[in-house]
């Protein structure tokens, strides 16, 4: 029977990096584009990231007191009307339904985040000070009607996500809780997905609509641009408000409470994606990855069987690496490793008739395509220890592209010479919205945060000389 011609990528990495990131999502199989326009179709490839994603994440903010709920996929029009600087935010991407049902009370859209939905509840569970700290997460779908081209995972209508809420007594509270839960954010992308980010404040401008202040995680793409990994919010008093959540405090008073709020998407897996993947396709990271091991038999006529038996004893040895045998017999060796390393697992681990007189196999490594021979007796041992400097070593790339690409700019010129060469810029700035504007127009680049920490300097903006203590991360983004 003659073999499938293998499809692999026609665009490099350093060629044409947006078509290159298209032709690993679609031909590793993670998504597809669906046939409503904006959307995608979420592979099981993909998939099972996002649920080893939940996984990690869910142990974490399950220490920290959060519980898990779901709430109504619709909202009422006039829960988006009471708090107006969320309504005004969002309100060019909320998608409406149209009903001619007598039963429909009032105009509905589907949520876009769930703030105002969930608060609604807030209102009612929300009594006495014994109630507070409240914390509840939510893993959904939110739409957002974007109008610009869809860029799977990155940018489109629909995505997955998680967004926590939660309620306190003090502002101190919900702040120190908000930069807690960013620091989670941090845990995951650098110990899960090795991918190196910045922690920041976001700027006057590109703050969360309705939140007092938003607080940012942003990491560098290979090409140049910014990309937001995850946000949490001090939401102030004012969605408690709108929504009269208040609870009586130990004496007896009528009080408001602060909120905060917090969220990730399915944006991490294209972040991952263009990280760490190459000219070959996708490179899962090896702590994420479901399955970390692929076993490859090298299979003729006469060893067939034997090397099979050898496989499935070590299919069985490496169960804890979730490690499969492909014993396909209409694909030859070598189109089975180029399969798996378009798709992306950790190792693969290559055993044949010579393998087996010598009782060992080859063991490969995905990022770095280095070959080792390993004794048959340690083989569990040595994968162990091979995914775990996976890990390092992808992390450490990673680290040092995020250092050797990012640069501090003290002159306009240096700003503009800077964003020439695709650098994450660090420049002094005013924080305010009319300067970030010209920003924006003169150059197309966005601030992405005030780093934390910042010692009080005597500095002046980089665009409108006006004095200032602050610097701020500048960029193009997605």
């Amino acid at each position: 029977m003659a073999e499938e011609k293998q499809q692999g990528l026609t665009e490099t990495k350093k060629g044409n990096f947006s078509e290159w990131y298209n032709q690993v999502v679609q031909k590793a199989e993670l998504a597809d584009y669906a046939p409503i326009r904006g959307f995608m179709v979420v592979r099981p490839n993909a998939y099972v990231l996002w649920e080893s994603i939940q996984e990690n994440f869910n142990k974490a903010i399950f220490k920290k007191g959060v519980r898990n709920a779901y709430f109504p996929l619709l909202i009422p029009k006039s829960f988006f009307e009471k708090e107006a600087e969320h309504a005004e935010g969002f309100e060019p991407e909320l998608a409406w339904i149209e009903s001619d049902s007598k039963d429909v009370e009032e105009k509905v859209a589907i949520r876009p985040t769930s703030e105002t939905i969930m608060y609604a509840s807030y209102s009612k569970w929300i009594r006495s000070w014994r109630d507070l700290p409240l914390r509840i997460n939510q893993w959904c779908n939110v739409l957002r009607w974007e109008v610009r081209q869809t860029k799977l995972f990155l940018r489109t209508r629909e995505f997955l996500w998680q967004e926590g809420h939660c309620v306190y007594e003090t502002e101190e509270q919900a702040e120190k809780e908000a930069l807690m839960f960013l620091d989670e954010y941090k845990n995951l992308c650098q110990d899960l997905l090795a991918v190196p980010v910045l922690l920041g404040q976001k700027t006057e401008s590109e703050k969360f609509a309705g939140a007092k202040k938003t607080f940012t995680i942003e990491a560098l793409m290979p090409d140049g641009k910014a990309l937001q990994m995850g946000t949490s919010h001090n939401l102030g008093q004012g969605f408690a408000k709108a929504f009269e959540i208040e609870y009586l405090d130990e004496k007896g008073n009528k009080k408001l409470p602060w909120q905060n709020s917090w969220g990730f998407s399915t944006r991490l897996i294209g972040s991952i994606i263009m990280v760490h993947g190459d000219d070959k396709g996708f490179v899962t990271p090896p702590r994420l990855a479901k399955i970390k091991a692929v076993i490859i038999p090298i299979l003729f006529d006469k060893t067939k069987e034997q090397v099979l038996k050898k496989a499935k004893e070590f299919e069985k040895k490496l169960d804890f690496l979730n490690a499969f045998v492909d014993d396909r017999d209409s694909y030859s060796a070598g189109w089975k490793f180029n399969e798996w390393e378009l798709k992306g697992i950790p190792l693969r681990i290559e055993i044949g008739p010579k393998d087996l007189n010598k009782k060992q196999i080859v063991l490969v490594r995905r990022d770095t395509g280095k070959k080792e021979f390993v004794k048959e007796s340690k083989i569990a041992e040595k994968a162990k220890q091979v995914i775990e400097e996976m890990h390092k070593d992808m992390f450490k790339k990673a680290e040092k592209f995020l250092k050797e690409n990012s640069v501090e700019a003290k002159t306009w010129p240096d700003f503009k010479k800077a964003l020439a060469e695709k650098k994450l810029i660090l420049a002094p700035f005013c924080n305010t919205t009319e300067c970030e504007e010209e920003i924006k127009e003169e150059t197309t680049v966005t601030s992405r945060c005030i780093p934390f920490g910042q010692k009080n300097q005597k500095l002046k903006c980089i665009k409108c000389g006006k004095e200032t203590t602050i610097k701020a991360w500048f960029g193009k983004s997605y």
